[in-house]
């Protein structure tokens, strides 16, 4: 069994970096403070400031939670909701779905350098594994920066969001920011898409790869090589015309002489 474990350096810290990219798209995907809206009626909002993220909204409020303004008031909405905009609706859907790319990804990946790091036999396999591993991750990446641009846009942009009178929220902010979900998920994103790339750059040692490539007759290596099989085979040669010097002249008839020959009739 062919040892790699000198092969895979990069994989494996891209192993790393995919983890934790993984990690913060899961975090991005919990937290509420994906939009920051500062709000002038402060009669129910009474801290002036709610958070917005794509399966909640909470604010702080001594009217509705606490007089001490240490418990924030949530309220959750679904996919169901038709007040929900188009941007938050996509992000549910496209967040779930990376993370569920980026734990395929891992699988896919740890299978490979399982395979490298343990020795197995099956090495021709390793690239397909670590290949379809980074496109996972590649794709999870795509799926989040989707989701943070599409909703930084609508903060950009001063988007409203027709809440209903039972969520206690304004319909529009006095002013609005980017939060700290956004910035997490382009984090998430770049990581992942990072380790992506380095999974692609994997690729066995040459005295392992069985596909066919064409002859460098400049390789010096291959030179080297043939300047050897030349010297080979002129010694090969030149013990051939040696052993039929010496097959000849072992030979019982040996060489025919026409002078002793012709003598020999003579005196007969």
């Amino acid at each position: 069994m062919p040892y790699l474990a000198h092969t895979a350096n990069l994989q494996l810290a891209g192993f790393f970096f995919a983890t934790v990219g993984w990690v913060l798209g899961s975090i991005t995907t919990g937290l509420v403070q994906w939009r920051v809206w500062y709000v002038a009626n402060t009669t129910i909002i009474t801290s002036g400031i709610a958070w917005i993220g794509i399966w909640r909204t909470c604010f702080f409020s001594h009217v509705l939670v606490s007089p001490n303004l240490e418990t924030m008031y949530c309220q959750e909405f679904s996919v169901t909701d038709s007040f929900i905009p188009r941007e938050i609706f996509v992000a549910q859907g496209l967040m779930l779905v990376s993370m569920i790319l980026g734990a395929m990804g891992k699988a896919a990946c740890a299978y490979g350098l399982k395979n490298i790091y343990q020795g197995l036999s099956h090495v021709s396999i390793i690239p397909y594994w670590l290949t379809a591993g980074g496109f996972l991750y590649v794709l999870s990446s795509i799926s989040i920066l989707i989701s943070v641009a599409w909703n930084m846009n609508s903060v950009v942009s001063n988007s409203t969001i027709a809440f209903p009178s039972t969520f206690s929220m304004p319909s529009s902010p006095q002013k609005q920011e980017v939060g700290a979900g956004i910035s997490l998920g382009i984090v998430s994103a770049i990581v992942l898409f990072i380790s992506g790339i380095f999974f692609f750059c994997y690729k066995l040692p040459p005295f392992l790869d069985n596909r066919i490539h064409p002859i460098n007759w400049e390789d010096p290596l291959l030179s080297d090589s043939l300047s050897v099989t030349s010297g080979i085979t002129g010694m090969s040669g030149s013990l051939v015309s040696m052993t039929s010097s010496i097959s000849a002249s072992s030979n019982c008839e040996g060489i025919q002489n026409e002078a002793f020959v012709w003598e020999t009739e003579e005196n007969l």
